[in-house]
């Protein structure tokens, strides 16, 4: 496969899932013919953040004369870390390795100070692999992301003070 061909496909699959988040889509599924050589099948989904179920509560006890009624606690928010302002965003669906090689030391590491622009873990799609630059200068804050773990487009993967 040619260097072009292969930066094209990479604009193409980039292209879809952007039409996937204009559109509010959850899943695209496009087959792309090439005349000189074969064709190529791209899937693009995305997983919406789904909050879990509230376990059932007890009914309350009893009250008598004497005893006020008890003020439930708040709720503790649930964080979602794409939300999360210095957020890193997986910009397509593959796999995540935090280091250039295996064996090799990790690209950065929570509390390493960072530049713009600078690599900070690679999203392998499609046999390709795609180098994830730092959004913004600062500190990794979190890493949210295991390597070699699948990931779907828009998933946090890493947060940046």
């Amino acid at each position: 496969m040619s260097e072009d061909r292969q930066d094209r496909d990479v604009a193409f699959i980039r292209a879809l899932a952007e039409l996937l988040r204009e559109n509010d889509l959850t899943e695209l599924q496009v087959k792309r013919d090439y005349a000189e050589e074969g064709s190529l099948k791209v899937r693009v989904a995305r997983q919406g953040y789904v909050a879990p179920p509230e376990p059932p509560q007890p009914p309350p006890p009893p009250r008598s004369a004497e005893a006020p009624p008890r003020e439930p606690a708040p709720a503790e928010p649930v964080e979602d870390p794409a939300l999360l302002p210095g957020a890193v965003t997986s910009p397509m669906v593959g796999t995540v390795y935090l280091s250039p090689e295996p064996g090799s030391a990790p690209f950065v590491a929570v509390g390493d100070q960072v530049t713009e622009g600078q690599t900070l873990l690679i999203v392998e799609a499609m046999k390709t692999m795609n180098q994830i630059p730092a959004p913004a200068s600062g500190r990794v804050a979190r890493i949210l992301v295991e390597n070699g773990a699948p990931v779907e487009f828009g998933a946090p993967l890493m947060v940046i003070d």
